[in-house]
């Protein structure tokens, strides 16, 4: 296969398109045929309006793999009119880099313009960014950096001082399913074919894609050409066939459906009820039939604070760093960093306190909004708040021997109320012990 130099445009001959990878010949061509990014292309968006006024500054892509970043390049190059030029960070030098900057700004003494793409623009070092400064400073050039990376840590602060920062997202359920549909229907994809496949098993193929199109097209492909071939010439592709593909069986799981929801309760419950080996088979399941580790990463910090809480300090941390993990590792590397959270938390000592003070606490907020806040404890860094005895009575708890101030710090409507009951589980039988003696010494003082 020939290599493409750094001048080859967005035309290609008929012969090498039609050789060329599902993913590659689906690419869109028009922005009205663009996937997913709606924050930033929809109706009145800051980069759709950047188009429509021929306004392109120079920018940094940064978003999940397979999300559409050289594809919406390649189209705002063809909309502005601008030579497109491709370079690698992998391959790419520091000379290169010079000698098509040299180009471009011949080329811009015509009026042609040029836009830069560099793909993994992370990978770059310091002396080959800081190559690319002077032209973009000057307008040579239009630089579209592409990363995976947060650009705050991998991309020089000059030039990205001098470049827009977009975040691509991943694209949705929906995003995906349309465009794998298209993909069986249309003629740059298999739109010559009669292809015979259910809907479910299309849907399969978005869920497990986790947001990335590129995936979402190669399985596809692989799918339809090793389908089962009819006499007819029709191809048809089972279940059967897309488990080969995937490597995996398709376990029914829809990331929006009742069945996600079905699966996260499951696994909340099975921690709730210090079940581990049903929770782990509930957490795998899940994860191996596709689901974003960071979701259950998610639930699982809420469970730490709703379901144990106090009376075990050590889950809430243990919840947060999965959480980190998940978004260091990804998958499949998190999934042993997931198991090892829900086992704990599956063991921990139980207290549902925090969960229903908080509860208590917040149907006595929202039926009395206007409660006033009493004036010994309202701050008065004015003469008029004095005057108006804001602070009037305030104790400071680190003048007493006790540490705790002879006062009330709720409304007088609501003085007795009591919203964390702790139990005795775990850490939480200290917390008790504690909470007894500051409310006996508040309430002496107070009485007196």
């Amino acid at each position: 296969m020939n290599q493409l130099s750094f001048f080859d445009t967005l035309n290609e001959d008929s012969s090498s398109h039609s050789m060329a990878p599902l993913a590659d010949r689906m690419r869109p061509e028009k922005l009205e045929d663009y996937m997913g990014q709606s924050h930033l292309l929809g109706n009145g968006m800051i980069l759709r309006r950047m188009l429509e006024k021929d306004a392109i500054p120079s920018m940094i892509f940064w978003g999940p793999p397979g999300v559409g970043k050289t594809t919406l390049a390649r189209i705002i190059a063809s909309r502005t009119k601008s030579n497109f030029i491709n370079f690698s960070a992998v391959t790419s030098g520091i000379k290169e880099i010079k000698d098509i900057m040299k180009q471009a700004e011949e080329n811009r003494a015509f009026g042609i313009r040029t836009l830069c793409f560099v793909d993994e623009i992370h990978r770059f070092n310091k002396a080959q960014q800081d190559a690319f400064l002077p032209y973009v400073e000057k307008g040579s050039i239009t630089l579209v950096g592409a990363t995976t990376e947060n650009p705050s840590f991998e991309i020089n602060a000059a030039l990205l001082s001098r470049c827009k920062v977009f975040v691509l997202k991943e694209l949705t359920l929906e995003d995906l399913t349309a465009m794998l549909f298209r993909a069986l229907t249309d003629n740059r994809g298999f739109g010559t074919s009669t292809v015979h496949m259910a809907d479910e098993l299309i849907e399969t193929i978005a869920a497990f894609s986790n947001g990335d199109a590129r995936t979402a097209l190669n399985t596809l492909e692989m799918a339809v050409l090793n389908g089962r071939i009819s006499p007819d010439g029709s191809i048809t592709v089972t279940k059967d066939t897309l488990e080969q593909c995937l490597g995996k069986k398709t376990l029914l799981y829809d990331k929006k459906g009742e069945e996600h929801y079905n699966l996260i309760s499951a696994l909340h419950k099975s921690m709730r009820n210090s079940d581990p080996d049903a929770a782990v088979y509930w957490l795998a399941r899940m994860l191996e039939a596709g689901e974003d580790p960071l979701f259950i990463a998610r639930r699982l910090i809420r469970f730490a604070s709703e379901d144990i809480g106090l009376a075990d300090n050590q889950a809430l941390s243990l919840a947060v760093s999965a959480y980190q993990a998940c978004h260091f590792n990804g998958m499949p590397e998190c999934n042993i960093n997931l198991a090892q959270t829900v086992i704990y938390l599956s063991l921990a000592p139980r207290s549902n306190a925090v969960y229903a003070a908080y509860e208590t606490a917040k149907k006595d907020a929202l039926a009395q909004l206007a409660e006033p806040v009493p004036l010994n404890i309202r701050n008065a860094p004015t003469k008029l708040m004095e005057e108006l005895h804001y602070g009037e009575g305030y104790t400071y708890a680190h003048d007493t021997e006790e540490k705790i101030a002879p006062m009330s710090c709720l409304p007088e409507s609501l003085k007795d109320r009591r919203y964390y009951l702790p139990t005795e589980e775990g850490g939480e039988g200290m917390m008790k012990e504690r909470l007894a003696r500051s409310r006996a010494f508040r309430l002496g003082e107070r009485e007196q």
